[in-house]
């Protein structure tokens, strides 16, 4: 049994949420109300859920289940926040590559001006 905790904004949290509504929407109705009907037995209770398909958690969820779990063992959460904040982080080098390509475009556009006869 795997618990996850998300955001109660969340796309995942909110169709759990509508999962879960449609499950107890559907429990009353499907069960017999009228006089001289029968329960289901408990057997059969027992077997549907048994029988019933679990939902998978694919390969990604799971490392990134590990991964959190990881990082919340060994108390490395703000290290690693820090550090991806700093001059030495993933998205931080993006940016820089991106402002210097958009830099580069904006050079080679204006000779580019410059270079044309009006």
């Amino acid at each position: 049994r795997v618990t996850k905790e998300v955001d109660s904004t969340s796309k995942e949290a909110k169709s759990f949420l509508k999962q879960q509504e449609k499950l107890q929407s559907a429990a009353p109705a499907s069960l017999p109300t009228g006089s001289g009907l029968k329960r289901p037995s408990s057997m059969s209770t027992l077997l549907g859920k048994i029988g019933s398909k679990k939902q998978k958690m694919s390969t990604l969820e799971k490392s990134k289940l590990d991964w959190e779990n990881f990082k919340e063992e060994e108390g490395i959460v703000e290290e690693l926040a820090i550090h991806n904040r700093g001059k030495d982080g993933y998205i931080e080098r993006k940016a820089f590559l991106e402002r210097v390509d958009h830099r580069q475009f904006e050079i080679e556009r204006d000779i580019r001006l410059s270079r044309m006869k009006p």
